[in-house]
C-alpha cells in the first residue's frame, strides 16, 4: 500500500512540474516563434507596414481582415527604443507593446493621443533615456511593437499608408 502511495505521490508531482512547468515557459516560446517569424518580414527596431490581411499572407494567429497591422520587433540591448506613432483621423488606431513573455507591457490608442503624434521611449531598468519623454520600463530586452489601424473598407488602405508609415522605432544610443 505505501509503494503505490509513494508511487501515486510521484506521479502526481510529476504531472504538477510538468503542467506548471509548461505554463512558465510556453509565452516565452510563443514570442520567441513569432518574433522569428516577424524577423523574417523586416529588421529589428524598425516598423514594418503590412498591406491588408489576406489568407495567403498571415503574419498574425487570426488576424482582422478590418485591420491594418504594422509591426516593429524590438531588442533593447543595444539602448532604449523610441517609438513614434500619428493617429489616422477618424480611424481607431492603437499602439500595443507586448515583452518577450507576451504580455501587454504598454497601449495607446488614437482617443488617448488626442489627434497629436505619440512618441514614447522603451527601456531596460536602468537605461538611461532622454528628460520629457514618456518612458516604458520594460522586463524583458525584447518583444513586438503593433500598430492596428481599423479599416472601412479595404480600398482605404492606400490613402491611409502614407500616415501609418509615419510610424518609427529607433533606437536610442549615447
Amino acid at each position: 500500500m505505501i509503494r503505490r502511495l509513494a508511487s501515486l505521490a510521484v506521479f502526481v508531482a510529476a504531472a504538477l512540474g510538468s503542467y506548471y512547468g509548461t505554463l512558465a515557459t510556453a509565452p516565452y516560446g510563443l514570442m520567441w516563434l513569432a518574433e522569428a517569424k516577424l524577423a523574417k518580414s523586416g529588421p529589428v527596431n524598425h516598423f514594418t507596414h503590412t498591406p491588408p490581411v489576406r489568407a495567403e499572407r498571415q503574419f498574425v494567429v487570426r488576424p482582422s481582415p478590418d485591420l491594418l497591422y504594422s509591426v516593429c520587433p524590438y531588442d533593447l540591448t543595444a539602448g532604449p527604443l523610441e517609438v513614434t506613432a500619428v493617429p489616422v483621423p477618424g480611424r481607431y488606431s492603437s499602439i500595443s507593446v507586448f515583452d518577450a513573455r507576451t504580455d501587454v507591457a504598454f497601449v495607446r490608442n488614437d482617443e488617448q493621443m488626442g489627434g497629436e503624434p505619440m512618441r514614447v521611449v522603451l527601456a531596460l531598468e536602468g537605461q538611461q533615456t532622454p528628460a520629457g519623454i514618456d518612458t516604458v520600463r520594460v522586463r524583458y530586452a525584447t518583444g513586438i511593437v503593433l500598430q492596428r489601424v481599423l479599416l472601412a473598407d479595404p480600398s482605404e488602405a492606400a490613402a491611409i499608408d502614407p500616415i501609418r508609415s509615419r510610424a518609427r522605432c529607433r533606437t536610442l544610443t549615447g
